[in-house]
């Protein structure tokens, strides 16, 4: 019998991911900024059937909590886990502030065990690339403090792991420059991470078709977290459901084992009992 992503008793119904004992069937996460409006935001979570959303604390400090929490209205809060993260901040010390900040705002949202913190910090704003040493720093002090955190970082695998040592529950490596739709650039790197990391390898940035969601996930990523691509599709409801498809596939691919790369044809036939 063929077993297939529907069936309950397949392996990635039962294969959850887990961060800092919380666990999540849904490995795909999404933002929530660029979209054209907030129904459309909705209705792409929605269609994505992602289980954390990551929201710019800085975007919400301009506005109460109240309306941070209509950001994405109708939505059932009890299935999805909210990360605020440090987007905007171009030093460590910014992104611990934006931290505490966000950490409070989703306690006022009733997330009062929440502790998740997307960490971001970046000075460079014409690539978007990530302080390496300033993510560090951040993170030290922040994981000291009783914080989740999930360091937004560049493909290195030596600032990977010195992360991992500090205490953080994932590393989120870029796959490209963020909003770029390249995919997954740095794809050395990202083996190298994945082949070291003893926590979930989330992939950030760059994903820009369900594709390169699939490619990620079938190297051995935990998940991906996709923006852009959905918030600025023609669709973004169908994109986000097609990034759902393509997470589910690389993942499912990724634990059926796949074949290696040969140079040599092989026939998918039997070559026993010709007829000569």
């Amino acid at each position: 019998m063929i077993q297939t992503l529907e069936t309950k008793s397949s392996a990635t119904e039962l294969d959850s991911l887990l961060i800092d004992n919380k666990q999540f069937n849904s490995r795909l996460m999404l933002g929530t900024g660029k979209y054209r409006s907030f129904e459309t935001a909705k209705k792409s979570i929605l269609s994505s059937g992602c289980e954390i959303l990551t929201v710019a604390v800085r975007r919400a400090q301009s506005s109460t909590v109240q309306s941070m929490g209509s950001l994405i209205t109708g939505l059932d809060w009890s299935k999805i886990w909210l990360m605020p993260n440090t987007a905007g901040c171009q030093t460590a010390q910014d992104s611990i502030r934006v931290s505490f900040l966000g950490r409070e705002i989703v306690k006022h949202l009733g997330f009062e065990d929440n502790r998740f913190i997307k960490l971001e910090v970046i000075p460079d704003p014409k690539y978007l690339l990530p302080d390496g040493l300033g993510t560090l720093l951040a993170a030290e002090y922040l994981v000291s403090k009783n914080f989740t955190i999930l360091p937004y970082i560049n493909a290195d695998p030596i600032l990977a792991k010195q992360l991992e040592n500090t205490g953080c529950a994932t590393v989120m490596p870029l796959g490209s420059p963020i909003g770029s739709g390249q995919g997954l650039k740095n794809l050395a790197n990202i083996k190298i991470i994945l082949e070291n990391s003893r926590v979930p390898v989330i992939v950030d940035a760059g994903i820009g078709s369900p594709s390169q969601a699939a490619c990620a996930m079938e190297i051995g990523a935990a998940g991906v977290l996709v923006n852009t691509a959905v918030a600025k599709a023609q669709d973004s409801p169908q994109m986000a459901y097609a990034m759902k498809l393509g997470v589910k596939s690389g993942r499912a691919a990724f634990l059926a084992g796949q074949i290696k790369s040969v140079q040599s044809a092989h026939p998918s036939s039997t070559t026993n009992g010709l007829l000569v």
